[in-house]
């Protein structure tokens, strides 16, 4: 039997187009406990996981959403007309690597990490929301900062960038895919 207070956050992820927040809720609900919201979506989570729902709730980019079952996903595409993923080209995806590991960065220090041009990649990125700018260095010329946006977490489904592989991580597979290759 859901509460009161999880049948109203229910329409309020329900409604949300984005990912909401706890703080968000909490705004809403003045007077309502963090702990009490918590607990609230903690019910809808573990209720949604129930065979019995195509649905879910999950802790997307910050933020609690509604999402389809993975089991559903392709007639859920299909319906959508959405072929697959929009994919990123190597360059986009260089470039969004380097932007997420060492944000906030500049044009010009995103180049040379990558050791080529990368304003068109950039660009994508800007345009695809996937990166935002988030300010200007104080430094000759006055270059623009770009850090990952929200958009980012929820493409890669990732709740906070501290869920992104660490460097001894990535070492490890590459390490574990090398030798499987040979």
């Amino acid at each position: 039997m859901s509460s009161p207070l999880s049948k109203v956050i229910e329409s309020l992820i329900f409604i949300s187009q984005d990912p909401i927040t706890t703080e968000k809720i909490g705004s809403i609900l003045e007077g309502t406990e963090t702990e009490e919201i918590q607990a609230a979506l903690d019910e809808l989570v573990r209720k949604y996981e129930s065979p019995d729902f195509g649905i879910q709730v999950r802790r997307l980019g910050g933020g609690y959403a509604f999402t389809t079952k993975p089991e559903h996903d392709g007639p859920v595409r299909r319906f959508l007309q959405i072929d697959r993923k929009n994919k990123l080209s190597t360059a986009s995806l260089e470039t969004l690597s380097i932007i997420a590991y060492h944000q906030p960065v500049t044009q010009s220090e995103i180049s040379a990490l990558r050791g080529v041009d990368s304003y068109y990649s950039v660009r994508s990125l800007l345009e695809k929301k996937l990166i935002k700018i988030t300010g200007r260095r104080k430094a000759p010329g006055s270059p623009l900062i770009y850090r990952t946006s929200e958009k980012f977490l929820q493409y890669f489904d990732l709740n906070n960038l501290d869920e992104l592989p660490s460097e001894q991580e990535i070492a490890r597979i590459l390490e574990e895919d090398k030798a499987n290759e040979g």
